[in-house]
């Protein structure tokens, strides 16, 4: 398997996916935006974003599919939660929560908050964003209140995908509003050897390639 993936991009949950599951992978950095940076990557992938995982004839570019993708195939009854277990449904729900409800407003807190150039910064939608983000992370509060991981009595996938929106969020320093059972949460997460294996195989593969940790300012999808 190849993945492509640009420092701490969402492509981090299939580094730490691969590397839970002691998978080999070919690891490639590109800078980022790739589509901007890296044009000739638009001929491997159209879209030009990150991740992108080729498994074969596989190809595939949503971060929490791969993860889904990887644990199915990889890692049945643990890092996969199957469709007669009771807690399908609320791993499949976690799954995309961590994306389309954690990630994605704090796309829009990088964009408007530090990526623009000063005359297009936006306040107001930085602010506005950050409490939404905030207010949807305290719906984990019950949930987390009574189990070590979310679902399935065991980490799987899905602690991956909420896992890597919390990870953005220590980036961004909303971490320091993180609700006492999220933050020791993401404590938990964070003591994962796979989880640090993941921090170092990127930081190494960085260095190898000759690829900069820090982004370009941009941020559009």
């Amino acid at each position: 398997m190849k993945l492509y993936h640009c420092h701490s991009a969402r492509s981090f949950r299939p580094l730490w996916a691969l590397e839970e599951l002691g998978l080999p992978c070919e690891l490639r950095m590109l800078p980022f935006p790739p589509r901007v940076l890296r044009k000739p990557y638009l001929e491997e992938n159209p879209l030009g974003t990150v991740p992108w995982l080729v498994d074969g004839e596989i190809h595939m570019s949503e971060s929490a599919a791969i993860c889904q993708y990887l644990a199915a195939r990889h890692s049945p009854g643990q890092l996969d939660v199957a469709v007669g277990e009771p807690d399908f449904g609320a791993y499949l729900n976690y799954l995309h929560f961590g994306e389309a409800t954690l990630t994605f407003p704090q796309t829009l807190l990088l964009r408007y908050g530090r990526f623009e150039p000063v005359e297009r910064r936006q306040p107001q939608v930085v602010e506005d964003y950050r409490r939404w983000f905030l207010s949807r992370l305290r719906t984990l509060d019950a949930r987390l209140a009574e189990r070590e991981w979310l679902c399935a009595g065991r980490f799987t996938a899905a602690d991956i995908s909420v896992g890597y929106a919390l990870l953005l969020a220590s980036h961004l320093q909303l971490d320091r509003e993180f609700t006492p059972a999220v933050a020791a949460y993401w404590q938990r997460l964070q003591q994962r050897p796979a989880y640090q294996a993941s921090l170092r195989r990127q930081d190494e593969a960085a260095r190898s390639q000759q690829i900069s940790p820090v982004p370009a300012p941009d941020l559009t999808p």
